[in-house]
């Protein structure tokens, strides 16, 4: 599937951000403003990781000669670029960094949303609350500057994101909850609306990935996602009459009864995090874990393609299945695999292969079109209607989770490495590392 997706982009879209399969043409678009070729920045480690050598080599080729930075506006966004110990993304990886740190500017030193790299200037997105930064932006971010520390030795991009954490920490959330939208000037809440789907999602999630990457040594990090879970669990745990466990969005005290296809990233985050809570809580988190992943999957079996929905809803006796048309699309997400993947790594029950599987089936049969991957419009068609878009995530995303699930646990091990928002492996940072042990563990030893 990865090889077939590739090609495809190769063939009709190179250097343009994504492949539109059906006109066999490449699609620019503003997603990241100036910049071309996102699919082929996106595509690398998964090339490499599953030994489609001849492949990556030709994106790395790419990246060192053809991607240009100095003309982007706005930025990709965080983590699109697969940082390893190669010059010459490290190079590139730099440069980028360089040009992020203008948008800290701020009164609070909450970066702004979007920043023309050319000029240094930034500012919050258009349909964004009263100017405000988005908690998934600003918050997802420090994985990716921590290890930019690590690699150059200068500490500035660890203290811009460790500022941020400094004024979360700070100020006061309702009932223990992170709304989205924080202004960068005054640093308070805008709307009091709280999601673990988007706009919210990365932020929950890059706390315990902090806490893993840095050894679990990060105490603050592994604190503050904790007390940010059991307000999640107070407040929007939800268990519908069906017995399905789903996370509602929180507007101001009022539940809205839905759950986004992005909030599925959710099982595998409570899993990898189940380890390293209390003890006793252990099990709890592992189930809790499980019955979210659940339900994720009942979104895909109620559907016709097998696929789900971008969102569900548990209202007026309806449960995991979109009740609005503009909810029913689906854009070859990866979440729902990727808790696939961490609930197979964490448990080894086969019913996780099974479900993964599924899904590969139903890619194949309802989004595999002649040129490429397409999403598809009504996931509850049973002729389904393509967008024509193959996403850069799909192959950065959906193809990798899917390949791990498959693979050996030694292949990228959880023990070893630590994935981002968009599922680029960051190498676990090593406490006092003996020569045996090493600081950046590689794959080449476990091989794709």
């Amino acid at each position: 599937m990865m090889k077939f997706a590739w090609d495809n982009y190769r063939r009709y879209a190179w250097g343009k951000n994504e492949l539109q399969p059906l006109t066999r043409n490449g699609h620019t678009g503003s997603m990241f403003g100036g910049l071309r070729g996102a699919s082929i920045v996106d595509s690398l480690d998964t090339l490499y990781i599953m030994g489609l050598n001849e492949e990556y080599e030709e994106a790395k080729e790419w990246v060192e000669t053809v991607l240009d930075m100095s003309t982007v506006s706005p930025p990709p966004p965080p983590g699109t670029l697969f940082l390893s110990p190669l010059q010459v993304f490290k190079r590139k990886v730099l440069e980028l960094g360089d040009k992020l740190l203008p948008a800290f500017n701020t009164p609070t030193g909450i970066p702004r949303g979007v920043i023309n790299l050319g000029s240094g200037t930034s500012w919050s997105w258009g349909w964004a609350s009263a100017g405000s930064s988005i908690l998934a932006e600003f918050g997802t971010l420090h994985l990716e500057f921590v290890h930019l520390s690590e690699l150059t030795g200068n500490p500035v991009f660890t203290e811009k994101v460790m500022n941020i954490r400094k004024l979360l920490n700070k100020i006061e959330k309702p009932h223990g909850l992170y709304p989205n939208f924080l202004s960068p000037a005054t640093g308070n809440w805008v709307q009091h609306h709280v999601s673990v789907g988007g706009l919210g999602d990365s932020f929950y999630e890059y706390l315990i990935k902090s806490y893993l990457m840095s050894d679990k040594q990060d105490e603050e990090a592994k604190k503050m996602y904790y007390s940010a879970l059991e307000a999640i669990e107070s407040n929007l745990v939800q268990k519908s009459p069906g017995g399905l466990t789903y996370l509602a969005e929180w507007r101001g005290g009022i539940l809205d009864h839905k759950m986004g296809h992005l909030a599925c990233f959710s099982g595998g985050m409570v899993a990898i995090g189940a380890d390293d809570g209390q003890p006793e809580k252990r099990q709890h988190y592992l189930d809790l874990a499980a019955e979210i992943t659940h339900t994720c999957h009942e979104s895909y079996k109620r559907s016709a393609t097998k696929l789900g929905p971008e969102a569900f809803r548990f209202d007026g006796g309806t449960e995991a299945t979109a009740t609005r048309l503009s909810d029913r699309y689906y854009i070859l997400r990866p979440e729902v695999v990727e808790s696939y993947m961490y609930m197979w790594r964490m448990t080894h029950d086969p019913k996780y292969r099974q479900w993964g599987w599924e899904a590969v089936e139903a890619l194949e049969q309802h989004c595999r079109v002649e040129s490429g991957f397409s999403g598809i419009r009504d996931v509850y068609a049973t002729t389904p209607s393509h967008d024509n878009m193959q996403q850069s995530f799909f192959l950065a995303e959906t193809l990798k989770y899917l390949y791990l699930l498959f693979s050996d646990d030694d292949l990228l091990s959880l023990d070893d490495w630590v994935f981002n928002t968009e599922a680029h492996p960051l190498p676990i940072i090593r406490q006092n590392c003996s020569p045996e042990r090493g600081g950046a563990p590689g794959i080449e030893a476990t091989g794709p």
